[in-house]
């Protein structure tokens, strides 16, 4: 059955409204003039990487280690983008570059 128009129309706005809520919200509780509480600012520094760890744990959880390829798909893409970002810190190469390597991996080599 398709979606409507209107229904269509509904999920954007609805989508939108939520997502500029968001990026505005910060910028309501803590004004320019105000010091951000020490709370928020350990949690933004502690966040990122542990969200980061969660990711990799997360994608890394369903390797078969003891059935062909023995996860060297995964081994090798991780050591690329680690590599990779070590050397250009920056995430979007090193997440991509990752990320078409391991499905060049996966279909291609390790068949």
């Amino acid at each position: 059955m398709p979606i409507s128009p209107v229904r269509s129309l509904l999920i954007i706005l609805a989508v939108a409204a939520t997502t500029f809520l968001t990026r505005m919200l910060p910028f309501a509780v803590f004004p320019k003039n105000k010091e951000i509480p020490r709370v928020v600012q350990y949690l933004g520094k502690v966040l990122p990487p542990a969200v980061i760890g969660m990711l990799v744990i997360y994608c890394l959880k369903s390797v078969q280690v003891t059935a062909f390829p023995f996860g060297l798909p995964e081994l090798i893409a991780g050591a690329v983008v680690v590599l990779l970002h070590v050397w250009k810190r920056n995430n979007l190469l090193s997440i991509g570059v990752g990320t078409v390597l391991y499905m060049v991996l996966v279909q291609a080599v390790f068949v």
